[in-house]
């Protein structure tokens, strides 16, 4: 297919999600290099700003496949940030927005609460300050509870609680279905998702920077480095060494339903310099996560799991809910943080570059991503892009992957207007032949059997695709007469 070329202006239609071949001939007027959580927020975002051509470009073959796919899924209040930092504003209004966006949208969230337990006299001790620290960042609704509170809310919990800070507002969500949810709506809207498309090198002339991509060459007038752990690398190509990520690898386990009602809150320890420390909290999909590690490390690729990090969760998981440790674990995964220098995000303009860079995005990104999207989009605005006044984007309505909430196996009516949603595949999960069907053919399908999981949960259960894996995988290389050819 010959593309026309175009050095700006308006879309003629919704945007494309390219697999393969070259980049388009056109000059985009901003250009997003990667399509984890973050990035898609931002394209999304400028989305709503008709007349601009945009581009978003991931070096995997699916949104959401790094940072943003392997983390403990909460929407967090940001009552522990740095108070005053831009990661405690953009968090507290990210919050807000991403709550009233999933509502909308469809993505499950459960308000469960948090609990932040103390087990000995230091961390006691501890409890007011972070009540102050969260009352600094205008939350106001965590207190500090007694020993007897904790064990009632938690039954199960083990021995030697002393007290806890409750905070209310903490939620979990499903960070899978967050970010395609963006990039469903930013593709809608008329952006280009260019996946398998890796950036390496940047030419940047007086009015355009010149791409070397995997795929060849790709044009654009402003740009966003939203690349995750490799935003130090994007950032030196255009001549900045202001931060170096050191990847944080954090190790979860993951164990089966049947442990969901050992749990009615997330229990946080109390933080320490490397992060929010090992936690037990339930998941959307009804299981319980324990993790996560904070290794640091060198290797920006080290996502496996090791002997020891396992050892050490369950060591800290015996301590904390001693009756986990009973359950059948069903997945162990791993998830590489992109850690700076700094406790605070590196975002910033480079207004004689027309760049701006969007680094150090930590846990907090999932809930803050679309308060970094404005954020961004402000910034680029001040260097220089005319931005045309927003506009609402059409509502997307994204499948439901929470055990809280109806699922089609469950629904009635859909079954009626569609046996489809009644064929179960996926024993574990209960996924059905009509939710990998659709996903098969949205907007933004799946590259591999990886993504088709987080689009439906099949052969995330317990079995891990052990019955369900060669019909799965039959349906998903057939998925081309179903829009994904």
């Amino acid at each position: 297919m010959t593309v026309p070329k175009n050095t700006g202006g308006a879309p003629a239609s919704a945007g494309r999600v390219l697999r393969r071949g070259t980049p388009p001939d056109v000059t985009y007027d901003v250009t997003v290099i990667g399509a984890g959580v973050v990035g898609a927020a931002v394209a999304r975002e400028l989305a709503r700003h008709p007349g601009l051509r945009i581009a978003l470009v991931e070096a995997s073959g699916d949104v959401g496949d790094g940072t943003s796919k392997a983390n403990t899924a909460i929407l967090h209040t940001g009552f522990d940030a740095v108070p005053g930092s831009l990661e405690a504003r953009l968090v507290r209004e990210g919050r807000r927005l991403l709550a009233a966006y999933a509502a909308e949208s469809g993505i499950p969230v459960e308000p469960v609460g948090a609990l932040l337990v103390a087990w000995d006299d230091e961390q006691l001790a501890a409890l007011p300050h972070l009540l102050a620290k969260a009352e600094a960042n205008g939350y106001d609704a965590a207190r500090l509870i007694g020993p007897a509170e904790v064990r009632a809310r938690e039954p199960h919990l083990g021995t030697g609680a002393l007290g806890a800070l409750d905070v209310p507002g903490e939620s979990i969500i499903c960070p899978w279905t967050t970010t395609l949810a963006y990039a469903t709506q930013a593709v809608r809207a008329g952006v280009d998702l260019l996946l398998d498309c890796r950036v390496r090198d940047v030419d940047t002339t007086a009015d355009t920077h010149l791409l070397a991509t995997s795929r060849g060459p790709l044009r654009t007038r402003y740009l966003v480095n939203a690349a995750g752990l490799h935003a130090d690398t994007v950032d030196r190509l255009l001549g900045h060494a202001d931060f170096t990520v050191t990847p944080r690898r954090g190790q979860l386990l993951v164990f089966d339903k049947l442990a969901r009602g050992l749990v009615r809150h997330i229990l946080l320890p109390v933080p320490t310099a490397l992060g929010k420390g090992v936690l037990v909290a339930p998941t959307v999909y009804g299981n319980v996560l324990l993790g996560p590690t904070a290794e640091e490390l060198d290797d920006k690729t080290a996502t496996g799991s090791t002997a020891e990090g396992i050892a050490a969760l369950r060591e800290k998981g015996r301590r904390i809910l001693p009756e986990l440790l009973d359950e059948e674990v069903t997945a162990v995964y791993a998830g590489l943080r992109a850690a700076t220098e700094a406790d605070d995000y590196r975002i910033g303009a480079h207004k004689e570059q027309r760049y701006v860079t969007v680094g150090g995005i930590r846990s907090t990104g999932l809930t803050a991503s679309l308060a970094i999207a404005a954020h961004v989009t402000e910034l680029l605005a001040a260097t220089g892009l005319d931005l045309p006044g927003p506009g609402e984007l059409a509502p997307v309505a994204m499948p439901n992957l929470g055990e809280a909430f109806p699922r089609p196996y469950q629904r009635g009516d859909l079954i009626a207007a569609d046996p489809a949603y009644g064929a179960v595949v996926c024993h574990c999960e209960r996924v059905t032949r009509g939710e990998i069907r659709d996903a098969l053919a949205a907007t933004v399908p799946p590259g591999s059997l990886d993504g088709l999981r987080r689009r439906t949960r099949a052969r995330g259960g317990r079995c891990q695709g052990f019955y369900c894996g060669a019909e799965v995988r039959e349906l998903y290389e057939r998925g081309a007469q179903w829009g994904t050819g």
